[in-house]
């Protein structure tokens, strides 16, 4: 766990809070100009990184890849805006300092001593304009940036599908056989062996004779069986979206003392 003497060792690092939730990267520097020490960054938050927030480094450290600060998420989020991120105007400095110095714990003469107390006492570093890459340290070249879209996904609710199951009458017809009893009539002829049963009764008689006849009747009736198990299941289904955004990037042009104007001709003198 370290502090950086440079602001570009910070750009581009994971800025996380006390408790290692990432809040954002670094975007953009601002160096003292009397200490040349990095005393504020910007983090890119928002979706895609959209948003800019000013954070001082008062009370940060640098762990890994990482600049821990000593700020939740939502105390970055809602640190006012500065329209112009490449300019910071005394009263927008005087705005940061009175909303960052509550969850520091110092008074702001304390706090604008340890960091910065004017506008003009600052150059910012990193991404965007007026990069002051001048210095005892710095070699023959410059670094040129520039920004790229960071495109990801996120799963959000897009809408609820549910099983309902409800009762419906319909008409079935089901062949069903049927039984019933019909009357005929039986002869058979007078044998020895029948005769005496013949004989027993009266010789000319009136009687009657009664049998019960049976018929089938077809019954109805229900019963609940299972048939099937129906759930739902979901599955996955790519296609694909175009999504766009604003990217910036630093240009670098020549600005040469040498160039003269002879006659209404550009010329280049050598020395």
């Amino acid at each position: 766990m370290t502090n950086a003497t440079s602001g570009d060792q910070y750009i581009g690092r994971r800025a996380v809070d006390p408790h290692g939730s990432k809040i954002g990267s670094v975007g953009q520097v601002y160096l003292n100009d009397e200490t040349g020490q990095p005393d504020w960054v910007t983090v890119n938050t928002g979706l895609f990184g959209t948003r800019e927030n000013f954070v001082p480094l008062r009370g940060s450290r640098i762990d890994g890849d990482d600049l821990v600060l000593p700020f939740e998420k939502d105390v970055v989020k809602d640190s006012p805006e500065i329209p112009d991120v490449s300019h910071l105007d005394p009263d927008e400095e005087q705005a940061l300092y009175a909303y960052y110095e509550r969850y520091l714990g110092v008074d702001r003469a304390e706090y604008e001593q340890t960091t910065t107390s004017a506008n003009d006492r600052r150059r910012r570093t990193g991404r965007g304009e007026s990069y002051d890459s001048s210095g005892p340290n710095t070699d023959d070249a410059m670094t040129r940036s520039e920004e790229k879209l960071r495109v990801g996904t996120e799963k959000v609710e897009a809408g609820r599908a549910r099983l309902r199951k409800y009762v419906v009458t319909e008409q079935q017809s089901v062949q069903v056989p049927v039984s019933r009893e019909e009357v005929r009539i039986e002869r058979e002829p007078i044998t020895d062996a029948k005769r005496g049963d013949a004989l027993s009764g009266a010789d000319i008689t009136e009687e009657e004779h009664e049998v019960v006849l049976h018929e089938e009747r077809p019954v109805v009736a229900t019963e609940a069986v299972p048939v099937e198990r129906v759930r739902l299941g979901t599955e996955a289904v790519t296609e694909q979206q175009t999504v766009s955004g604003e990217v910036r990037k630093e240009q670098v042009e020549l600005d040469d003392a040498t160039t003269v104007n002879r006659g209404g001709t550009t010329a280049n003198r050598n020395r």
